[in-house]
């Protein structure tokens, strides 16, 4: 059976590798021009914990792995696919394992005039061509602007810290990760972040980016903090903006405009030498609906992870299942395992959703393990235990419905970790009292 992978991420490797026991004529192809690697772990390659290679995934053997090519065209009539080099792949398979694109927030002066790409200094941070560009241009008392206060901005956030930068994260959210902590424990990772010497400010829309020719020398990082200062009430009256010298931000000479600073929403502008757009990723689905296949949100698969079309496959962050576009890197593998099964004849395999429990470690000198699960604000009805002391920066919560665990937060100390997500996973009853579960002898 020739089958081909369009993508050699995670997932597109996580599935070559199954395949390769079974003989099939695999052929992954991927945009990127590395080697497959965890994406997961960017973050310690751009604060320096790991070399680039460090995070390289095991290789496949028997399979064709084409780096640097584009897919331009499915022909599901003839069952190929078009390359960008005039190549053409036949398949009896296709495996759509596209990924993920970062979304990029509408900002004034985000594009060059020629509008194909940024100013120097602006990064998005999704690949590892991305974090090898960003990585070059951080140095120690760079000023940096995070936009974006989720996971993958805390997370760039953290490690610019570790290179030395001055960092400011500016979140249109209330509070740090929404999507994950409630306010209690986002405040506890807020004072986290502040004690690494990153400014935080929520609620703060970012609406433009200033750019300079790169021929002035450095702002200083005092007019910064005035400008923070005066957003947060200030003595002066009214919003009065910050004017920055042109070409503030230094570096060298470029054909492109440098960034400067960025502008908030209430006019106010901070000096800067990097942004890195942090503001989440949305399915990649070009390639699966120019062909005319089912797209939602994400390439829509039933339970055997095929598309509208048979011979066609879907995982990954790419795919919808059950009206689900889950984004991490455990429901990506349980996908792939799934269709490898699928793939080689297993026993009716069948993929019913993954419970999926997003965890987050802040390496460095004071480390911070983050964790969450299922549905971690209560609904009406739902019961809510806690657990939390702000000397050790430890806070914990459980959501119970019934005599169910639904959903839970953990941070600082994740000793109970295990039991909660055993618990949550099997949804069995709960003993009564479950207080238990908040306890470090839960955790056994």
């Amino acid at each position: 059976m020739r089958i081909v992978v369009v993508g050699g991420g995670m997932a597109g490797a996580r599935l070559a590798q199954r395949l390769a026991p079974s003989g099939a004529d695999v052929t992954v192809v991927g945009e990127e021009r590395h080697a497959p690697y965890n994406r997961v772990l960017l973050t310690e390659v751009l604060a320096g914990r790991y070399a680039p290679e460090a995070v390289a995934l095991p290789g496949v053997p028997g399979a064709v792995v084409r780096g640097g090519v584009r897919l331009v065209r499915i022909d599901r009539g003839d069952r190929a696919v078009v390359c960008d080099d005039g190549g053409v792949l036949r398949y009896d398979r296709l495996v759509l394992a596209t990924g993920s694109n970062p979304v990029l927030p509408p900002l004034r002066g985000l594009f060059t005039q020629d509008g194909g790409s940024f100013p120097e200094g602006v990064h998005a941070f999704r690949t590892m061509d991305d974090c090898l560009a960003l990585s070059a241009a951080v140095r120690p008392g760079a000023r940096a602007v995070v936009v974006g206060g989720g996971l993958l901005g805390v997370s760039a956030a953290r490690a610019l810290a570790a290179r030395g930068a001055q960092v400011v994260v500016a979140t249109q959210g209330e509070h740090l990760m929404e999507r994950h902590l409630d306010a209690s424990a986002a405040e506890l990772l807020r004072a986290h972040l502040e004690g690494l010497g990153v400014e935080v400010h929520t609620q703060c829309r970012v609406r433009g980016l200033l750019t300079g020719d790169a021929d002035g020398g450095p702002e200083p990082s005092r007019q910064l903090r005035l400008a923070l200062a005066a957003r947060s009430g200030g003595t002066r009256a009214g919003p009065r903006p910050l004017t920055l010298p042109r070409g503030a931000g230094g570096g060298r000479r470029t054909a492109r405009p440098v960034v400067t600073a960025v502008e908030l929403a209430d006019g106010y502008r901070l000096g800067t030498d990097l942004v890195v757009l942090a503001c989440g990723v949305r399915p990649r689905v070009g390639l699966a609906r120019a062909a005319g296949l089912a797209v939602a949100e994400g390439v829509v698969v039933d339970d055997a992870l095929r598309t509208s079309d048979p011979s066609v496959h879907a995982i990954g962050d790419c795919a919808q299942h059950a009206g689900v576009v889950y984004g991490l890197a455990g429901p990506a593998t349980e996908q792939a395992d799934t269709l490898a099964d699928v793939l080689t004849g297993g026993p009716a395999p069948r993929y019913g959703g993954t419970r999926s429990l997003t965890r987050l470690t802040l390496n460095g000198p004071a480390a911070l393990d983050i964790a969450s699960f299922g549905e971690t604000t209560p609904a009406p009805g739902d019961d809510v235990l806690r657990l939390a002391d702000a000397t050790r920066g430890a806070y914990r919560k459980v959501v119970l419905r019934g005599d169910r665990l639904v959903g839970g937060i953990l941070l600082g100390d994740l000793a109970t970790v295990g039991t909660l997500a055993r618990t949550w996973e099997g949804d069995e009853p709960l003993p009564s009292p479950p207080l238990h579960l908040l306890t470090d002898n839960g955790g056994s």
